[in-house]
């Protein structure tokens, strides 16, 4: 190959015409080759070389700077507009002419230049931050733009001060009806009432529940004044259940007073002694609570209504429980005779009379029997077990029990009243014919005589006698000392007979 021409050796590029085409590698074929500059070319378009020098900016054009300054003002006419591409207005310019741009800095050039140019809410969150923190609360720079707020008229502020108030007491007053629709207010009646009304305290009520009572009565006005004048009063915590005798309108003072007035409670007492057969307890309950005696014998016909033990047999005899009984106005007389029997079975619970008499080889009817008899016989409480003693003992000889109690009960007479005919009745009642116990009980024992029953002393005693007026008896196991302790019982004449 020939040396290249001399011109191509001496400078460093050769001209654009020699390195226009030029062998392939490899097949000699010609390939394009990349122009080239010359040294001035180079300097001028390399990236170290400075930028030639822009033509002046015509008076009314803004720069790229002023735009991104201006872009925060509070000129909504600024601000709020996007910048479009084409000719720019400048602000300062009162006849609105266009200036071309330049640079020809169009909208995608402005858009991806970081924050030359903010969107509407960007530029209100910048306004919000120059109203702020501006140092002398006007927008712009300098002392000649708008105030950044506008300034409440006093009619407004008056108006608003009006909403505030009826709101405050809307919730006041509302909050308050509420309240007292949920717990009314504490109001009082004066003075002592007038009239009668009955109010009945049920078992178990408390100080709150009795004042209920006597506001739907309308004997207070309201709960509060009288629960609280029974809380300072100790004896409120005793008021008893029953049917009082109250006055309509009183306050609640004077309602206390007059529930703890012992008069004021309205209920028949009636005591029914030991002893009494349920013909005697039914004419005892119809004198005490003035109710006909005929009611009293129906309900006392009822038995299922009366609750009666499944170890009564059926028999309301001796099941009565004697006691002294505080019955209601509109008490009936189920419910007299239902709570008499309800008595004897919590006595029963209490000494746990099937239990025991199971224990003794006895049932609970045949126990209820010897103690009724154990309470025609005697009247002393220390005796009972001497009697239950000579009836235990006698049953186990085979020997007839001569109570003569059991048959005045079968002849409906008093035991005085008996004869020496009445003697010889044939009757199971009669136990001095009988070696055996009567078919019911015979009366209502106590619970001295149900005890006795169950535990009866220890001994061989057969025979008692009574030996002087206050109801003592003289107890032997011997016949001869039974005899002449008779004798000595008639000599001062105490009923013995002969």
């Amino acid at each position: 190959m020939s040396d290249p021409a001399p011109s191509a050796r001496r400078g460093r590029h050769a001209s654009p015409e020699d390195r226009t085409t030029g062998p392939l590698p490899g097949n000699g074929s010609a390939r394009p080759v990349p122009p080239r500059w010359t040294d001035g070319q180079e300097r001028a378009a390399h990236p170290s070389a400075p930028l030639p020098d822009l033509p002046p900016r015509p008076p009314g054009a803004w720069s790229r700077m002023q735009r991104r300054t201006d872009v925060g003002r509070d000129d909504d006419a600024t601000v709020a507009q996007p910048l479009t591409a084409g000719p720019r207005l400048h602000p300062d310019d009162d006849h609105g002419t266009a200036h071309p741009d330049p640079h020809g800095w169009d909208d995608e050039h402005e858009s991806t230049g970081g924050l030359e140019v903010l969107g509407a809410s960007g530029a209100d969150d910048h306004r919000r931050f120059r109203r702020g923190h501006g140092d002398d609360g006007h927008d712009g720079e300098g002392g000649g733009g708008r105030r950044s707020g506008r300034r409440r008229s006093p009619l407004a502020v008056v108006l608003s001060l009006v909403v505030l108030v009826g709101l405050v007491a809307g919730i006041v007053f509302g909050g308050k009806a509420l309240i007292d629709l949920v717990n009314p207010p504490s109001q009082d009646f004066a003075g002592q009432g007038s009239g009668s009304v009955e109010v009945r305290i049920a078992v178990g009520d408390t100080l709150s529940d009795i004042a209920r009572s006597l506001v739907d009565a309308g004997v207070i006005a309201s709960v509060g004044p009288f629960v609280d004048a029974a809380e300072t009063e100790p004896a409120a915590r005793g008021i008893q259940p029953g049917v009082y005798a109250m006055r309509s309108e009183m306050s609640g003072q004077a309602a206390l007073d007059l529930l703890l007035d012992p008069a004021t409670r309205l209920f028949s007492r009636v005591t029914v002694p030991e002893g009494f057969t349920v013909q005697q307890i039914l004419q005892r309950l119809s004198e005490g609570t003035q109710t006909p005696v005929e009611e009293l014998q129906a309900a006392a016909g009822d038995h299922a209504a009366l609750g009666l033990p499944a170890y009564a047999n059926g028999q309301l005899e001796g099941f009565l429980f004697p006691a002294t009984y505080d019955f209601q106005p509109d008490d009936t007389p189920t419910d007299m005779l239902r709570a008499m029997v309800g008595r004897f079975t919590e006595t029963a619970a209490t000494i746990q009379l099937e239990q025991r008499a199971a224990a003794a080889g006895r049932s609970v009817f045949d126990i209820v029997t010897v103690a009724s008899m154990i309470q025609s016989e005697t009247r002393l409480d220390e005796e009972r077990v001497d009697v239950a003693q000579v009836v235990y003992n006698r049953l186990g000889q085979g020997i007839p029990l001569g109570i003569d109690a059991t048959l005045a009960y079968g002849l409906g007479k008093n035991g005085n009243d008996l004869t020496v005919t009445d003697l010889q009745t044939d009757s199971p009642y009669n136990t001095r014919t009988r070696a055996a116990l009567p078919p019911t009980p015979i009366s209502s024992p106590g619970e001295a005589s149900l005890e006795a029953a169950l535990s009866p002393s220890a001994g061989n005693l057969l025979y008692y006698v009574l030996e002087s007026e206050d109801g003592k008896h003289f107890f032997t196991a011997d016949y001869a000392e039974f005899m002449a302790a008779r004798e000595r019982c008639a000599a001062a004449g105490l009923g013995c007979g002969g």
